[in-house]
Formats: C-alpha cells, structure tokens, sequence
C-alpha cells in the first residue's frame, strides 16, 4: 500500500490509502534530473510541524516512522511502506523515528 500525504481544502493535511502497481511491471515518470535522497534519523529524532519539501515518494527502508496530523490522528510506516508526500502547504504534520530509521526519498514531477 502507498499512504499518500495531502493537503485538503481546509489547509490541513490528510492520509488516503493508494493500492500499489497491480501490473506486472509499472513505470512512474520521475522529476528531470532527480536524485534518490538517503536519511538517518535516530531513535526519538522528532520533527515538529512540516510540509513536505516537494512532491515525493519515501521509501522506509529500516526503523519505523510515525506521522501525526493537526487532528490528532497518526500513522505508523515500517520498512516497505511508501509514503507519498504532497502536503506542501497548510499546517503540515509532524514525525517521529521510531527505532534508528533509514529512507530514501525520490521527487516527484511537479
């Protein structure tokens, strides 16, 4: 599943659920010239509210990481998840590193 991180018309972000690729082989065309962007955050490592810096894919590759929104719902996404992130305005979220927590993030077209 993907989890696709959004701002909705009321300027705060919201979760919808995405089905991943059902083909055999799926492409997704990419920003020109991106770059895969790798990041460790310790345990604990807390970021207060945030939009997303562009629009991208996260991939958790290890440790788990925990998104909160401004109406107090969160969700956990462990090592296979795939977080969508295109709340680039609004109040944003917050997230927390659960365990030592590694990801790659590869932008999206705008």
């Amino acid at each position: 599943m993907i989890i696709r991180l959004y701002t909705g018309n009321d300027g705060q972000s919201h979760f919808e659920d995405l089905d991943t690729p059902s083909g055999e082989v799926e492409h997704v065309k990419l920003k020109a010239g991106a770059d895969l962007t790798f990041r460790r955050s310790a345990d604990g490592n807390f970021s207060d509210w945030h939009n997303a810096p562009r629009r991208q894919y996260l991939f958790i590759l290890s440790g788990a990481m925990e998104i909160g929104l401004g109406d107090g719902r969160k969700r956990s996404l462990g090592p296979g998840d795939i977080l969508m992130a295109e709340d680039l305005t609004g109040r944003g979220h917050t997230t927390l590193a659960v365990g030592d927590r590694v990801t790659v993030s590869v932008p999206l077209p705008d």
